[in-house]
């Protein structure tokens, strides 16, 4: 049995591992782009970028692991559809893009302007930065401890510092909600969660959660998937909490000079609340959570491929997933976000249908996990390549398709597999949902 302050700081490092750059970013930048709408906005980001998250791992948990779940689908997809995860929100899009998003709100504002376009000075800081990373990635076991006890703690207390703060000395009143957000606030709202990357990052995250929960005694596999579920609420709870307040503190700065990012957001945020000492504090508040975050992954993806391929060991895969983020890094932060908005966008919907599936457990058949990822999958990667090399050209036909102008045009071909794939089972006779013994 887990203690209540054991179980408190394992919520705590599943929120720090959560909590990265993108999670400071996207939620001020929506705040400020949605105005008097951003309750509703926030709702739906939060529907994405928190309740999917814990839904993830209460799948996972509920499942036994990532790879039970994703077996209820088929062998071969078992094997892709992982891979494919673990190098996306590992050294080929996340783990880059959080060191990256370091260099350029850690480090960047603070060098004299004629360096600070300096390819070279990217490639120290990234040297540094993935070094650290690496060493404290090569002791898992110690996670709790450096995250729940130190690194968490510290984060949320600097944020509830500047939301304190934004309360004692107000910015401004709401403006009107601009863009997209004028005529579209919660859907939009529920796209920008997809950035986050957190609903990914569940399912991969549940590993090193559960290892942790054995780590401290507890075998029964029940009692393991239990503490996940709990693990899970209450990082979401912080999550929720926090974007709550970067949201109202990017609603709050809407007449304060301009702003095309979230980065940009937060810098006026600060530098209105705190002046100078602001900026040094925001570079702090980044680079602690870029670290948190790239810490998490490398752990995961290393934990992940050392199963997978046991030829190398943690360490050895550690070191390569750290120098390959470290050298796709240095690539830049805009061409690192570039590629992963369309990558995202097939992946994520194939995610969301799993999870929830998974909640279901074995009353779920084989069939429909198969028939719905299948159009889901269709889907998908239809109109991501529609977006990304054809401009666009299938976009009148896909828009056929009820929700496709609200970007969540999946939903109708994930229910349609779902009845298909019941009526699939009913056929064949199967007295058993989930009649696939599968390994965990």
């Amino acid at each position: 049995m887990l203690k209540k302050n054991e179980l408190i700081f394992i919520s705590f490092m599943l929120f720090s591992m959560f909590f990265g750059a993108g999670n400071l970013i996207f939620p001020a930048f929506l705040g400020r782009s949605a105005g008097d709408d951003v309750w509703l906005s926030l709702a739906g980001f939060i529907t994405t970028a928190v309740g999917l998250p814990i839904l993830g791992v209460l799948a996972v948990a509920k499942a036994g692991s990532f790879h039970t779940l994703v077996s209820k689908v088929h062998p071969f997809f078992a094997f892709l559809f992982p891979l494919l995860i673990y190098v996306s929100i590992g050294p080929g899009l996340a783990i880059p893009r959080a060191g990256s998003i370091s260099y350029e709100m850690g480090m960047k504002p603070f060098l004299p302007e004629a360096l600070m376009e300096q390819p070279m000075l990217l490639v120290v800081y990234t040297l540094v930065f993935f070094s650290i990373t690496l060493w404290l990635s090569l002791q898992p076991s110690k996670l709790v401890d450096r995250f729940g006890k130190l690194l968490t703690p510290l984060l949320l207390i600097m944020i509830t510092l500047i939301f304190v703060k934004s309360l004692i000395t107000p910015m401004d009143a709401f403006a009107p909600a601009t863009g997209a957000y004028e005529h579209n606030s919660f859907f939009q709202g529920f796209m920008d969660g997809y950035l986050t990357m957190d609903a990914l990052a569940a399912l991969v995250f549940g590993i090193v959660v559960a290892n942790t929960i054995r780590a401290k005694g507890v075998k029964d596999t029940k009692l393991v998937s239990k503490y996940m579920g709990f693990a899970g609420v209450g990082a979401g709870i912080l999550l929720a909490s926090i974007y709550g307040i970067l949201g109202f503190l990017g609603a709050s700065s809407a007449s304060i000079s301009e702003a095309e990012n979230g980065a940009q957001v937060l810098t006026i945020v600060m530098n209105e609340l705190f002046g100078g000492i602001g900026i040094i504090m925001l570079g702090l508040l980044f680079t602690l959570a870029c670290l948190c975050v790239c810490i998490g992954l490398i752990i995961s993806c290393s934990q992940y491929f050392s199963n997978l391929f046991p030829a190398l060991s943690y360490k050895k895969w550690a070191v390569i997933i750290a120098t390959i983020s470290l050298l796709v890094a240095n690539l830049g932060l805009n061409q690192i976000l570039s590629i992963s908005v369309p990558i995202l966008g097939a992946i994520y919907p194939i995610a969301v249908v799993l999870i929830l599936l998974g909640l279901f457990g074995n009353r779920v058949s084989h069939q429909v996990y198969l028939v719905a990822t299948i159009f889901t999958a269709a889907f998908s990667i239809t109109e991501t390549i529609n977006i990304t090399f054809l401009n666009g050209i299938l976009s009148d036909f896909l828009g056929l398709i009820p929700l496709y102008e609200q970007g969540v045009g999946w939903i109708l071909p994930a229910i349609a597999g779902v009845i298909i794939g019941f009526f699939m089972r009913k056929a064949s006779n199967d007295p058993h949902p989930d009649h696939q013994e599968v390994a965990a």
